[in-house]
């Protein structure tokens, strides 16, 4: 019997099950994928602040940050990415590594460095599930972490204050968003009819900025204007965190091997009933194959023939 699985995270807002864009990624690859995680929510604990989150448990081991995780989920048998052809892969890790560099600095700027946004919002909202007194310090060390994230990969030559870089990452980060949406196009998914890695990632990333009530957001408002994209964080709220929706499928590979099992099982049952009704042919005497008697001797006809 497989191991436990405990996922740590920052809890739900907004209509999300959880605000925390790296967090949402877990829990959605969780979903699509089939895998029975138990959420735990650091919110009002110490963990606030000590706690690398998300965080996944299972049994003695421990494993952080999405894309350990996901890889630890797929060694579990757990793959939404079954179906992927190689070239799909290869697509999947090319957009999550464009929503890293051009997206990310972008939503960090809007939640953790916008003066109105961090005032009004962000600041409000962590503080209210920490603890006191982390509830002075877990929104700043958030904050000056964010800072330190764009100066540190967005902040060259001749670009070193964060004023001089704000244009710069929200320009990269709509030039994303509508790389995103062509690519989306009108289907429910990147890849087809069911979700994948590339949609969790998605997801995790554009949902909060769909969702929160942002007193002051451009990207917020060009997101809004790309339909699709939007669609899609719909549809993946509805399907698979609502109770009034059906769960989805088994993954595709279980499914499969199930189809499989009975197949085999059903050909060796044929088999040994075909076996079965040729031993009880060739048991039965009135199945016999008929031999006729032998030619009678040459002496033994002599011995017949009158004198």
């Amino acid at each position: 019997m497989a191991a436990a699985m405990e996922l740590r995270c920052w809890g739900g807002d907004w209509g999300l099950p959880s605000v925390h864009t790296e967090s949402l990624i877990v829990l959605a690859y969780a979903k699509f994928s089939g895998a029975k995680v138990t959420v735990s929510p650091i919110d009002w604990t110490w963990k606030t602040l000590t706690a690398t989150v998300p965080e996944l448990v299972c049994g003695d081991t421990t494993v952080q940050e999405p894309p350990r995780i996901l890889n630890f989920l797929r060694k579990q048998r757990f793959n939404a990415d079954y179906e992927l052809t190689a070239r799909q892969g290869a697509d999947t890790m090319a957009y999550i590594a464009l929503l890293e560099e051009k997206l990310r600095p972008a939503l960090l700027h809007t939640f953790w460095v916008d003066a109105e946004n961090y005032a009004n919002l962000t600041r409000p909202w962590f503080a209210s599930r920490s603890p006191f007194p982390l509830n002075f310090l877990v929104p700043s060390c958030h904050a000056n972490n964010a800072l330190s994230h764009i100066l540190l990969t967005k902040g060259e030559a001749p670009l070193h204050r964060i004023t001089e870089v704000e244009g710069k990452i929200y320009s990269d980060a709509k030039e994303c968003l509508n790389l995103l949406s062509y690519r989306l196009g009108t289907a429910n998914y990147f890849f087809g009819n069911s979700p994948a890695s590339l949609d969790a990632f998605v997801f995790g990333y554009l949902a909060p900025l769909d969702k929160a009530n942002l007193p002051s957001s451009p990207l917020q408002s060009h997101l809004r204007q790309l339909d699709n994209l939007t669609r899609l964080c719909d549809t993946i709220l509805a399907v698979y965190f609502s109770s009034d929706h059906p769960c989805p499928p088994p993954p595709v590979q279980e499914t499969m091997d199930a189809n499989l099992q009975k197949l085999t099982q059903l050909v060796n049952k044929e088999s040994n009933l075909i076996e079965k009704m040729d031993d009880n042919l060739r048991s039965s005497p009135q199945h016999k194959p008929h031999r006729p008697d032998p030619k009678p001797s040459l002496a033994s006809e002599k011995s017949s023939t009158p004198a």
